[in-house]
C-alpha cells in the first residue's frame, strides 16, 4: 500500500514538474496534414487551426519525383540539381506558399526530402524505389537548403527508409539491404545540407515505420545502418555517424498504445523505449554519441470508419490523450506529432479497400469533427489504479499557467469535481476516486472567454 501511493505521488509530481529529469521541459508537438497544406484553396484555414492548436509546427514530407524534371525519364536531363534556379518555372510554388502561409503565422517547417525518386536517379532506371543514386540525392538536398535553408532549422532525411513504399531492395537474399542504402543516402543529405549552409541545422536520421511484414523491423534496421551484427558489435568500420536525433514513426494497433508487440524487432508506441535502448548500446561501440534523443515525427490513431484496424471514435480520442502522456512522461522523447486533420478520401471496392489508407485524422474527409478533434486540444488521460484514477492532461491551445475544471459523469449527469492549476507549460495532474464508469471531461475558458470542453474520457487500466 505505502509503495502504491508513492507510485501515485510520483505520477501526478510528474504531470506538473516537466523540467524535472523525468520528463523533457522543451518536448514539441508538430502537425502533419499534407492534402491541405499543399493546397491554396485549404492551406490557410487549417494553418488557422493549427496555430489555434497551439501547435507552432509543422511537417512537410517532399517527395523527390514531384520536384524533378521529367521524373518518369530513364535519362538524365541536363541541368544543375544543385541550383534550385535551375528547376521548372513553378517547381516550388506550392512549397513556396506553404512556408509564407506558415511564417506568416509563427509555424515553422520541418521538411523530409525522401523517394519515390526520378527513375533516373536509380542504379537500374527501372522504377522510381530502388538504389536511388547518393550524389544526385547530395544535389537535390543542396538545391532544397539553397532554397529554404533559411526558413527551416529542422530536417529529416527519407520518409520510413525500411519501408518498400519509399525504398527498395528491403532485403538481399532474405539480410536486411536497406539499412546500407540509407546509411549512403544520409550521408549523401549532410553533405548537400552542409554545401547549402545548413550544417548546423537539427538532422534527424531514420523516420523509421514501426513493424510490418515487408518491411525491416527498426531494431535490425538501427544495427545494420549503424554497421553492427545482431549482438551490438561492429562488422566493418563505418565511422561514427553524426546524428543530431532519431525520427520515429511509432503507430501502433487497434489494441491501442499499450500495445507490446511480441517481436522484440519492432517498436509501437508501448514499446518506444527500444529505440534509445538500442540506440545506446551503439553508442558504446562508438557507432553514434551517447544520449540519442527520440523524435516521434508522425504518428495517429486509425478509427472508424475503418472497422478492420480503427477504433472507435470515443476511443481513438483516449488513445490518443494516452500516447501524449507516453511521450511527455518519458526524457528521451523531444517531440509528439498529429498525422492528419482529416482522413483520406474513401477509395472504390470492398470495404478494406475503401478505408485502406489513414483514418488518423481529427475530422472525417468530409470536414466533420470527431471527438479527437476536441481530445487533441485539451488531452486528457486517466489512469486506473484500483481505488484510484490518476489525471494527466494539457491545455494545448496554453502554454502557460492557467486553471482548468475536471468534471466528472454520475448518474445525473455532468458535475464539476475540482478546479486545478496546470504548470508553466499548460500541463496538469490529479488524482480522485475511482469509481466504476466513471467518466471525466475538461472544460477551461480562454483568456479571451471563449469556453473550451474536452470529450468523456474513462479511465484506462495500466499493464
Amino acid at each position: 500500500m505505502i509503495l502504491r501511493n508513492a507510485l501515485l505521488c510520483a505520477l501526478i509530481v510528474l504531470a506538473l514538474a516537466p523540467a524535472s529529469a523525468s520528463a523533457s521541459p522543451t518536448q514539441w508537438t508538430s502537425f502533419e496534414a499534407p492534402s491541405e497544406l499543399l493546397d491554396d484553396s485549404r492551406r490557410d484555414v487549417t494553418l488557422d487551426e493549427i496555430r489555434d492548436f497551439g501547435v507552432t509546427r509543422v511537417r512537410a514530407i517532399v517527395y523527390w519525383r514531384n520536384f524533378a524534371p521529367k521524373p518518369n525519364s530513364r535519362r538524365r536531363p541536363k541541368f544543375d540539381a544543385s541550383d534550385p534556379e535551375a528547376y521548372p518555372h513553378g517547381t516550388w510554388d506550392r512549397l513556396d506558399a506553404l512556408f509564407q502561409a506558415a511564417t506568416a503565422r509563427r509555424i515553422s517547417v520541418q521538411l523530409t526530402p525522401t523517394g519515390p525518386v526520378p527513375k533516373w536517379a536509380t542504379r537500374q532506371r527501372r522504377d522510381q524505389y530502388s538504389e536511388p543514386s547518393p550524389r544526385e540525392f547530395q544535389a537535390w538536398v543542396t538545391a532544397l537548403g539553397r532554397r529554404y535553408g533559411t526558413r527551416t532549422a529542422v530536417w529529416s532525411i527519407w520518409n520510413e527508409p525500411n519501408h518498400p513504399d519509399f525504398l527498395r531492395p528491403q532485403r538481399r537474399q532474405g539480410n536486411p539491404a536497406s539499412p546500407t542504402l540509407y546509411r549512403n543516402l544520409y550521408l549523401a543529405g549532410l553533405r548537400g545540407l552542409r554545401a547549402s549552409g545548413n550544417r548546423s541545422d537539427l538532422t534527424l536520421f531514420g523516420e523509421t515505420a514501426p513493424r510490418g511484414g515487408q518491411t525491416v523491423d527498426p531494431i535490425p534496421f538501427i544495427k545494420g545502418a549503424l554497421c553492427l551484427n545482431d549482438n551490438f558489435r561492429r562488422v566493418r568500420r563505418c565511422g561514427r555517424l553524426r546524428m543530431d536525433g532519431y525520427a520515429h514513426h511509432a503507430y501502433t494497433t487497434s489494441a491501442g498504445p499499450l500495445f507490446q508487440p511480441p517481436n522484440a524487432d519492432e517498436v509501437t508506441f508501448g514499446v518506444i523505449d527500444r529505440i534509445p535502448a538500442a540506440l545506446d548500446r551503439a553508442a558504446r561501440t562508438g557507432a553514434v554519441r551517447s544520449g540519442v534523443d527520440l523524435y516521434l515525427t508522425e504518428f495517429g490513431i486509425q478509427s472508424y470508419p475503418d472497422r478492420i484496424s480503427g477504433v472507435p471514435l470515443a476511443k481513438q480520442a483516449e488513445n490518443l490523450a494516452i500516447a501524449e502522456r507516453i511521450a511527455y512522461a518519458n526524457p528521451r522523447v523531444r517531440s509528439f506529432s498529429q498525422y492528419l486533420m482529416r482522413d483520406d478520401k474513401p477509395r472504390k471496392g470492398t470495404a478494406a479497400q475503401r478505408y485502406g489508407g489513414f483514418e488518423t485524422g481529427l475530422r472525417f474527409h468530409d470536414g466533420r469533427k470527431k471527438p479527437a478533434y476536441d481530445g487533441f486540444r485539451l488531452p486528457l488521460a486517466a489512469a486506473d489504479y484500483g481505488s484510484s484514477d490518476v489525471l494527466w492532461g494539457r491545455v494545448r491551445p496554453f502554454a502557460r499557467r492557467t486553471r482548468v475544471l475536471i468534471q466528472v459523469s454520475s448518474r445525473r449527469g455532468w458535475r464539476n469535481l475540482k478546479t486545478v492549476e496546470t504548470n508553466a507549460i499548460g500541463v496538469f495532474g490529479s488524482r480522485t476516486r475511482h469509481r466504476k464508469g466513471q467518466r471525466y471531461r475538461v472544460q477551461w475558458a480562454s483568456p479571451e472567454g471563449k469556453v473550451f470542453r474536452g470529450p468523456p474520457i474513462r479511465p484506462y487500466k495500466r499493464r
